[in-house]
């Protein structure tokens, strides 16, 4: 199975002004070939470093797709740099000259001189007309290597890669395995009791187990390889249940599941109607609760609420809201540590909680938001 390495070039991204989301793709698309991602790298907009780049995974990876750098200015290096990896020059085509100038003309405008930059291409290199944008991509081939290079902007990167490279390396490795990934998350517990429950899975080779922790979550992914969607599938559900066994109502839900949509689908399936208020969580609770679009949530405000007051804070915003049901969390910084008050009012009566947060104050709210979240859906579901 060939292994893929990813080149994301452009200084832009380098200094923070653009978000890089053609990796996160590309690193989908090759998952669902079944072809296994070793290592990304971002290169700024430099020919010598590219080219460095290229040939350095052209010794690790039998593909390379690289993305950016092929407009028509002179600061888009990557043709060149390719060309200089594998020590060719680039080529004029024509063809791909006449593809770009009808593209052009098709939005308007009149073709520069300088965008004839973008019709050359590695000499002997596969041209990949580009049916969305005036960039052509391009493959270079060696006995052992596919060198793809793509536009960097996400529509036209994505476009050739589901119309021109996929089948490409279908057929000229021969793929037919497929790479899928279940989430299972986690809250109420850190990533080192998680561990303790489930570290002799992490150690497995297919499927593969590991953690990613967050603020009061943790993620447990669960990755399998076979030749079929009906054989991974059935690795996965295998595994998924021994954790679930060990884990029990640790976990909350899978894949795009949340925390505050679980807790709110807990709350409809009990008739129940929430409030909630906030302090100190710069809004982070109500805006989760409020995205989730479940009618169940009735509402909240952010308050300025006294340490020690607010549980009747609480109490005042269900009795104001009619609800079955009232949260109030609040975040006090302290000097060494952040302090965290939560309440808890259902029909069976009043809950409180103080809880000490020891990390950054600034991950705090989230945190905070998370622990009462979780809070709310085991008390609703503690009778099961």
């Amino acid at each position: 199975m060939p292994v893929a390495e990813i080149i994301t070039t452009g200084t832009e991204i380098l200094l923070g002004e653009i978000v890089d989301t053609n990796t996160r793709y590309l690193a989908r698309a090759l998952r669902s070939l079944g072809v296994d991602l070793y290592r990304t790298t971002t290169i700024g907009d430099n020919v010598t470093r590219i080219a460095a780049a290229v040939r350095e995974s052209m010794q690790r990876a039998e593909i390379i797709i690289t993305t950016g750098g092929l407009g028509p200015t002179i600061d888009d290096p990557t043709r060149q740099a390719v060309a200089q990896a594998i020590g060719v020059e680039t080529e004029f085509r024509a063809e791909l000259w006449g593809q770009i100038v009808r593209r052009i003309e098709e939005y308007g405008r009149t073709p520069t001189e300088n965008q004839k930059r973008q019709a050359y291409v590695p000499k002997g290199a596969i041209a990949i007309e580009n049916p969305v944008g005036t960039a052509p991509a391009f493959i270079i081939e060696t006995k052992r290597n596919a060198i793809i290079s793509l536009p960097g902007v996400p529509r036209e990167m994505e476009t050739l890669l589901q119309q021109s490279v996929i089948p490409y390396l279908q057929k000229r490795f021969d793929l037919h395995e497929v790479i899928k990934v279940r989430l299972l998350h986690t809250s109420g517990v850190g990533e080192s009791m998680i561990d303790e429950k489930i570290g002799d899975l992490e150690s497995l080779s297919n499927p593969t187990v590991g953690l990613a922790a967050h603020s009061g979550i943790v993620d447990i992914r669960i990755a399998a390889k076979a030749p079929t969607d009906v054989e991974t599938d059935r690795m996965i559900a295998e595994l998924e249940m021994e954790i679930r066994k060990r884990l029990g109502k640790v976990i909350f839900g899978t894949d795009e599941d949340t925390l505050e949509g679980t807790t709110l689908d807990e709350l409809a399936r009990r008739g129940w109607k929430l409030a909630a208020i906030e302090a100190g969580l710069d809004g982070i609770l109500l805006r989760r609760l409020s995205a989730v679009q479940n009618p169940v949530f009735l509402g909240g405000e952010p308050l300025a609420i006294p340490q020690g007051k607010l549980s009747q804070a609480t109490a005042a915003a269900r009795e104001r809201c009619q609800a079955s049901i009232a949260l109030g969390v609040a975040v006090y910084p302290g000097e060494k540590r952040t302090e965290v008050e939560i309440c808890l009012i259902t029909p069976q009566g009043e809950q409180s909680k103080q809880l000490h947060f020891g990390g950054h104050p600034k991950n705090a709210p989230r945190w905070a938001t998370n622990m009462a979240l979780d809070w709310v859906r085991l008390t609703i579901t503690a009778d099961e």
